[in-house]
């Protein structure tokens, strides 16, 4: 009967570690994986395009539906739309970071953008390219707001 009481205690150790290393990890990928949205978020705040070139991979490219069409721009062509200095209603904007999910090597984040006339919500594709992770796709929903 001691054995048996052993054995369990000794399986129930060996899982509980191999979960809180599994967790830890996870933990770890998904910290990582909030690095390329957090300069996404420092490129809008400042207006630095820089930070728009760390976040997204070099093939990535920007998408969205207005009026009847599908839009596109390259990730270089986005960050060439910075202009080096924070928009003139910054002290207004709010944007954060509203969840991030990875499994793998794979990732999603979405992302809020609430400003004075418009609220965006975009939606980042992550994926760990060479041990690090970028946005490799982005598509948004702007929702204009009415004035009060």
């Amino acid at each position: 009967m001691k054995k048996i009481a052993l054995l369990s205690v000794l399986i129930a150790i060996v899982f509980l570690s191999a979960w809180r290393f599994a967790t830890q990890a996870q933990s770890a990928d998904e910290a990582a994986a909030r690095v390329p949205l957090e300069n996404y978020l420092k490129g809008h705040a400042t207006g630095d395009g820089e930070f728009m070139r760390k976040a997204f991979h070099a093939d990535a490219k920007v998408f969205w539906y207005r009026d009847g069409k599908l839009n596109q721009v390259t990730s270089a062509e986005f960050a060439g739309r910075f202009t080096g200095k924070p928009a003139p209603d910054e002290a207004q904007r709010k944007r954060w970071i509203e969840s991030v999910k990875i499994t793998g090597n794979a990732g999603v984040g979405v992302i809020v953008l609430d400003y004075p006339t418009t609220k965006f919500t975009d939606y980042m594709s992550l994926l760990k390219v060479d041990g690090e992770w970028k946005i490799i796709n982005k598509t948004f929903y702007s929702e204009p707001k009415t004035k009060p």
